[in-house]
């Protein structure tokens, strides 16, 4: 093809392709919402289902585990027998804690007579500032909290940090999961002269961002976008962002839809490059009315129809919208609605999924951020209609919920037989040829630690992780090799030596730049809202606790804090490092092959320093 021919037909493609000079773009039709399009169970109306009656030889403790023995009972399945009182404890104080726990604790609990101690000890740890220090970060997670902007100059956000202690300081309260919403939406309308208001709508802003984009109308287009995609993933489990520009192949979401649900923010969203930051919030002001259109093909230069604001049609089962007269308030409106079970069912049952799968490692709907037409169908639909309609009848309360799932007995079953004759039983036989992977809970599921959780076990178990809560991230120091990599400032360590020792969910959250244990064990870099880590197993995990920085200040702590313990005699040491370590006593085998392995040492550092003189 000639050079000439091909330059005449590119343009004959791009001509054909562009909109006609002084025409008007093509609007895209909206059709209704039918009752077929709410066939799906997610937009069905929440009703309480029937509770199902306990059978002669139940193992259920509360009524999550009768809906549970109905699958499996179809499936000629059981749960297994509960887990030993060490196990349960440890278990209890990762999943509620993000940290093993003590030596004190662990016999306290396995010499307590009482019928309720566990319940107890469930008690004990909810009301510890540490629940809400460790359940946050899952939160922050789906708010794509960081304390940058990301992008290429991956700018700090100084102020950043504040939403983050609002959000530990709410679950730690057991703030009800309603309010704790409507506050993120619209805390600056609902309490205008709170401080702490105006900081949770920072979950609406803490996306990454462009600051130096030339056109900061297309920034605040972009910001825009990514919000209402969040707002939908996060609260309403639903992949509105594919609705950006064009309606949703699969579910009944439109393109107006989208734009109607991004309308009740573009008089809020205000960007000055020319002004500092001083909070990170929203803020309403009257720059939004060239936003609050229908962007043909989502390209912000080419406004279609005018939009008002609306909540997406498919999950409003009232039909109700927001009073056009007083548009100031319709982010407001937008909060009461989002929390409003009977008008919208799905916030209850998309926040009772995560919260199921904070413990079971799966949600009762696998994909927890989707539960459209191409979602996974809930394992267990009535129970999850049950937990929702429980939620909100106990006042939105978070610690109830997990207070139920914690003591059911799904969650205290043995995660693999306790002995060899147990293991070649018929029930564990029939475990692994018809539930291998736990998907029906006829055994506890177990599941690696996440990053956070796996640096704070290191240094609990030494007894130096500091206390310290709140206030701005920290940067621990980095390895030399990736420090050399760097630019000036770009990571610069705390002065104080302590603030190295705080935990992860304070140290400082860049984007373009993870601390290296949280992006070897797949901490998201906060760049767009996570439902669900991945979870890997690779060689570089084992390499990196062998020999980083982190794992041998953790160890050489715990070897100073064990040798300066009671214990003088060494199997007292070796036992005192094996509570610490695995939560128990060691064992007779374990004392020798250690004590072996100490004297090979001793002989080792003799034999150097003879060498030397």
């Amino acid at each position: 093809m000639k050079p000439a021919y091909s330059l005449t037909m590119i343009a004959v493609l791009v001509a054909m392709s562009s909109p006609a000079c002084g025409s008007q773009p093509a609007e895209p039709t909206e059709s209704a919402i039918s009752d077929v399009d709410r066939e799906n169970w997610a937009f069905r109306s929440l009703q309480r289902p029937h509770i199902p009656q306990r059978h002669g030889d139940s193992r259920a403790v509360n009524v999550v585990d009768r809906f549970l023995e109905v699958e499996l009972q179809t499936r000629q399945l059981e749960f297994a027998p509960e887990a030993d009182r060490r196990t349960l404890l440890r278990r209890l104080t990762l999943d509620l804690w993000g940290m093993p726990p003590t030596r004190e604790e662990i016999i306290a609990f396995e010499c307590d007579g009482r019928s309720d101690a566990y319940e107890q000890v469930v008690e004990r740890l909810l009301s510890s500032p540490r629940y809400g220090e460790h359940t946050a970060q899952a939160w922050l997670d789906l708010a794509r909290f960081a304390e940058t902007d990301g992008f290429e100059h991956d700018q700090v956000r100084p102020v950043a940090y504040r939403y983050r202690d609002w959000v530990i300081a709410a679950f730690n309260s057991d703030m009800p999961y309603d309010r704790f919403v409507q506050l993120q939406l619209a805390g600056d309308l609902i309490e205008p002269d709170a401080q702490g208001t105006h900081i949770a709508t920072a979950f609406c802003v803490s996306g990454p961002d462009m600051p130096d984009l030339n056109s900061q109308q297309e920034r605040k287009h972009r910001l825009l976008n990514e919000m209402t995609g969040t707002i939908g993933s996060v609260l309403l489990g639903l992949t509105i962002g594919c609705a950006e520009c064009h309606d949703h192949k699969y579910d009944s979401i439109s393109q107006a839809d989208f734009y109607r649900l991004r309308a009740f923010f573009t008089k809020s969203l205000h960007v000055d490059a020319n002004k500092p930051v001083t909070t990170l919030r929203l803020n309403d002001n009257d720059d939004g009315k060239a936003f609050n259109y229908l962007m043909i093909r989502g390209d912000w230069q080419r406004p279609g129809n005018a939009v008002n604001p609306g909540f997406v049609r498919v999950a409003n089962l009232s039909q109700r919208q927001p009073n056009p007269a007083e548009p100031r308030l319709a982010r407001r409106e937008l909060a009461e609605w989002m929390t409003d079970a009977d008008a919208n069912p799905l916030a209850v049952r998309v926040i009772v999924n995560r919260v199921w799968q904070s413990h079971f490692g799966k949600g009762l709907v696998q994909t927890s951020s989707d539960f459209g037409s191409m979602g996974f169908e809930p394992s267990n639909a009535e129970l999850l209609d049950w937990l929702a309609s429980e939620f909100v009848t106990q006042r939105w309360s978070l610690k109830h919920l997990h207070r139920l799932l914690v003591t059911s007995a799904a969650y205290r079953q043995a995660s693999r037989p306790a002995d060899e004759s147990e293991q070649a039983s018929q029930s564990w036989f029939a475990r692994r040829e018809l539930d291998p992977k736990a998907e029906y809970l006829s055994f506890f599921p177990r599941r690696r630690m996440a990053a956070e959780v796996i640096r704070d076990s290191l240094f609990a178990v030494s007894d130096s992780l500091h206390p310290q809560q709140g206030g701005p991230g920290v940067r621990p120091p980095l390895p030399r090799e990736l420090v050399s990599t760097l630019i000036k400032g770009q990571w610069e360590p705390s002065r104080k030596s302590e603030d190295a020792l705080r935990r992860s969910i304070y140290i400082f959250a860049r984007r373009n730049l993870r601390y290296p244990l949280f992006a070897e064990f797949d901490r998201p870099a906060a760049n767009s809202s996570c439902a669900a880590r991945g979870v890997s197993t690779t060689a570089t995990q084992s390499l990196y606790l062998l020999n980083s920085d982190v794992a041998y200040d953790a160890a050489r702590r715990l070897a100073e804090r064990v040798l300066s313990g009671a214990s003088r005699d060494e199997r007292g040491i070796l036992d005192d490092v094996a509570w610490r370590v695995f939560g128990r006593p060691a064992k007779s085998h374990e004392q020798d092959r250690w004590s072996q392995f100490l004297q090979k040492q001793r002989s080792l550092v003799q034999e150097e320093n003879s060498s030397r003189q």
